[in-house]
């Protein structure tokens, strides 16, 4: 499939999300970033210097609509939490 401009705004709408008031942000994925502090005379070739961006071959777009991020569903329990797989469990000793 080739995308076009029209095909995303086709698909925007599609997703019901409003691009005039909706926090849209737009990230890219499949990246690598160096983490490593490179000697003095280091082989490039091979390594890269701090902070250095590496995108992969199969890197990726990725839309998020932070208007619509749901965050409500991870609430405490309103019940105390007994896991089921503790419930015949013996107490362990103390030493």
């Amino acid at each position: 499939m080739n995308l076009t401009q029209d095909e995303l705004w086709n698909q925007i709408a599609n997703l019901g999300w409003d691009v005039r008031h909706d926090n849209i942000v737009i990230e890219i994925g499949g990246t690598v970033v160096s983490g490593i502090v490179q000697p003095e005379g280091y082989n490039k070739k091979w390594a890269s210097p701090l902070g250095h961006r590496k995108y992969n071959k199969d890197a990726f777009i990725v839309l998020k609509n932070l208007s619509r991020n749901d965050d409500t569903k991870s609430q405490p329990m309103d019940r105390e939490h007994v896991p089921h797989h503790l419930k015949n469990a013996k107490p362990e000793p103390t030493v």
